[in-house]
């Protein structure tokens, strides 16, 4: 079966040319599919005879709304979408002043291991094609009646273990007969996988690369992230300043601040010697507590703040949202995915 809204346009229009209709046939369908159609039969401007064929040809994987929360503090709602196969993925729709964001995941769980992760506790299942990608946004914004403004790609998995997928998807939510979402409202956010930060170098788009740093030393990182062993932080930081040289675009680091482990003052001060002649911000990130990790949240977040500026560094302290909603990624698919045990268990 065909996966026909992780097509372009050029390949539906293709595909309508070889099943025998006018090009202008392959626009329609794209824009239907686009608007958030469930089912071919709702394409009410093409021909019964191609919705049919369309049918018994291709397939398409629209998401249920398994679980909806929304924040009584701040307006947030975190989505637990049911797939096709079964499968529960998370999103997060975050009310700004500047607009909309919704922080979609990549992959059915994740394999990178980061220890104060929920994503990661029952490792990766799959990755999400482009359509499951775009699903998530279009479906995120007709079911909460929002416009969708911006995208974080910094919900469960690794975007950057599924690059060709996630690279269809940037092209699909980008398309002007789409959503028509600019990269430059578009962050990647990604582990440190060094082989993936080059290869977006080199294609120069225009989004906003996010590195998950939570440790500027080997030995710190190796403890909480697994990747460190494979791509050191010393090659990380080598790929990111040629990120930087080659796309002209600065690069946030995200850095979830962790009792005793990464909050000290001398860790703040080889970040600083480490971006010296990148324009990196840092985002402080306050950790979430994770039932199943012995990490804590830092008391130390405002004395490490002031310590990284103190050398000229960006750094901010990201905003808490959803608090009274398990907001943070993968928890809520935990939940569900416990209670299934339990479920379980008991017949």
């Amino acid at each position: 079966m065909i996966d026909l809204k992780s097509m372009s346009l050029p390949e539906i229009t293709a595909l309508m040319r070889g099943m025998g209709q006018p090009a202008f046939r392959g626009k329609q369908v794209f824009t239907w599919l686009h608007r958030g159609v469930r089912s071919f039969e709702e394409m009410t401007n093409i021909p019964k005879d191609l919705r049919e064929n369309l049918k018994e040809a291709c397939l398409l994987t629209p998401p249920a709304v398994a679980r909806k929360q929304e924040s009584r503090l701040d307006g947030t709602i975190k989505y637990l979408w049911e797939l096709a196969d079964g499968n529960c993925i998370e999103s997060v729709l975050m009310r700004y002043h500047h607009g909309n964001t919704v922080c979609i995941s990549s992959q059915v769980g994740c394999r990178m291991g980061c220890a104060f992760c929920a994503s990661t506790v029952a490792g990766k299942v799959r990755d999400l094609t482009p359509a499951e990608m775009l699903d998530q946004v279009l479906f995120t914004q007709l079911d909460s009646g929002l416009p969708i403004s911006n995208i974080v790609l910094m919900g469960i998995g690794e975007p950057l273990d599924n690059l060709d997928a996630v690279l269809k998807f940037l092209e699909l939510v980008n398309s002007p007969d789409g959503m028509n979402i600019g990269m430059r409202h578009i962050s990647l956010s990604t582990c440190g996988l060094v082989p993936g930060i080059r290869r977006l170098a080199e294609l120069e788009l225009q989004l906003t690369l996010s590195v998950s740093l939570h440790a500027p030393d080997s030995a710190t990182r190796s403890r909480i992230m697994p990747v460190n062993r494979a791509y050191d932080v010393e090659e990380l930081f080598t790929a990111c300043h040629d990120y930087f040289q080659k796309t002209g675009r600065r690069i946030s680091f995200e850095y979830a601040v962790i009792d005793g482990v990464n909050d000290s003052d001398q860790q703040a001060d080889l970040i600083a010697s480490k971006l010296r002649g990148m324009p990196g911000h840092v985002n402080l990130i306050p950790l979430n507590d994770v039932v199943e990790s012995p990490f804590k949240p830092s008391s130390r977040i405002a004395a490490f703040q002031k310590r990284l500026e103190s050398h000229g560094i960006t750094a901010t302290v990201r905003r808490s949202l959803g608090g009274d909603i398990d907001a943070s990624c993968g928890q809520l698919r935990r939940r569900a995915m416990e209670e299934a045990q339990k479920g379980e268990d008991s017949r």
